[in-house]
């Protein structure tokens, strides 16, 4: 449906070429400080018409807190946020009266609802996701106050272009190593700031590769082409104990939120697919103490998390975005009734959408990690409540 989370629950409302599109953002602790200004900077970077790499559409994108906040802070009650739709064409889209477009949401909302919005993809639209960005940026807000959680996406591939550090290696035998990432990508994760991701319009942080990346997309750009790629995110100082077994594992609602943002093809966490050529002697991550009283891990192939729940190491993921199927091309295809024809698409499109996801799929994860921290302390706030448990439970023996 239109709604996400549990406690912390999101509905996004609105098309792409209607009044105005939003969410409301329901679970918010109450007492936190948050205006328009705290949610801006990250509409700013999901919005349209950035740089040539991306859609020419003209909006501002202007957030506006209509509820649930007063004189600045939140109220605990639902936060509804909005945005108004400015520059909008629905017309550029009458040929999609006759044809639905290749690979696109048309077809389908036809067949499931007898209805389908008229022009610009409706709900199946990028423009959807602004209420996400919007109340993942207020999730985020609270998870780096309250716990110094990092969240950081960038582009790590576009096309057949990707990152020398985002090849993976086998390191076997080296208990030194990152495990099957190599040292140089686990230096990026462990460093990489939004300040350094945004210092290129094409928000890769590796300036050799991000030159070839915008060539790429300007190439298929200029002939009215798309491409795909994929967008790697790393989560910092994440709460140990999150997630829950058996279905809601935290990688898998990591998993849901991902594969449920328009146009991803491809999930993946850890050592993802790569880990399937180890060994199990190779692949496990081995503990060491910390030097805190805990354990840490020397290599990192879980991505941060075991058993489904997140064991404090980073919890990094990529995932994958196919290119755009709406193309400026001539495209052979059927109409609506069967007739053979040929589809000239008009509109403005995004070449390449990677740029402008970074700041969704950062969204997506802090909206899984404040779900999935509120379920963890409702947890923790019950036992409290009890007698303690009995030493000999906690004790550790050897079997």
């Amino acid at each position: 449906m239109s709604s996400f989370g549990e406690i912390f629950r999101v509905t996004t409302y609105g098309e792409s070429h209607c009044k105005s599109v939003g969410c409301i953002v329901e679970g918010c602790p109450p007492g936190m400080a948050l205006t328009e200004s705290d949610i801006q900077p990250q509409m700013s970077r999901r919005r349209p018409g950035q740089s040539k790499l991306t859609t020419p559409r003209n909006e501002k994108d202007q957030v506006q807190i209509q509820s649930g906040t007063e004189y600045g802070y939140t109220l605990g009650t639902p936060i509804g946020l909005m945005v108004q739709n400015e520059d909008h064409r629905p017309h550029d889209y009458s040929e999609t009266d006759l044809y639905p477009r290749p690979s696109h949401a048309d077809w389908t909302y036809l067949k499931k609802y007898g209805v389908k919005a008229s022009s610009g993809g409706g709900r199946s639209s990028a423009r959807e996701t602004i209420g996400r960005v919007a109340a993942g940026t207020i999730a985020e807000k609270y998870l780096k106050e309250a716990y110094g959680v990092e969240i950081v996406a960038f582009v790590s591939g576009v096309g057949k272009i990707e990152m020398e550090s985002q090849i993976r290696q086998r390191e076997a035998e080296d208990t030194t190593s990152s495990g099957d990432i190599n040292g140089k990508f686990y230096q990026l994760i462990d460093k990489i700031t939004r300040e350094d991701v945004d210092s290129d319009p094409v928000r890769c942080p590796d300036s050799e590769t991000a030159v070839k990346m915008k060539d790429e997309i300007v190439a298929r750009k200029e002939e009215n082409n798309s491409t795909g790629g994929i967008v790697t995110c790393v989560i910092r100082k994440c709460p140990i104990g999150l997630g829950e077994p058996c279905f809601d594992k935290l990688e898998a609602k990591l998993a849901h939120a991902m594969m449920s943002i328009p146009a991803t093809k491809g999930f993946e966490i850890g050592s993802g697919f790569e880990g399937t050529r180890f060994t199990g002697r190779e692949h496990n991550d081995k503990f060491v103490s910390d030097g805190n009283g805990g354990l840490k891990t020397v290599t990192n192939n879980s991505g941060g998390i075991q058993g489904g729940i997140s064991n404090g190491e980073h919890i990094y993921f990529r995932v994958a975005f196919k290119p755009p199927a709406t193309i400026s091309l001539d495209q052979n295809t059927a109409q609506y009734d069967g007739t053979d024809g040929v589809l000239a698409t008009r509109g403005r499109h995004d070449p390449c959408v990677v740029p402008r996801a970074v700041p969704i799929v950062e969204a997506m994860a802090a909206l899984v990690i404040m779900d999935a921290v509120m379920i963890q302390n409702a947890r923790s706030a019950s036992v409290q409540r009890l007698a303690p448990v009995p030493s000999e439970l906690k004790a550790i023996k050897p079997f």
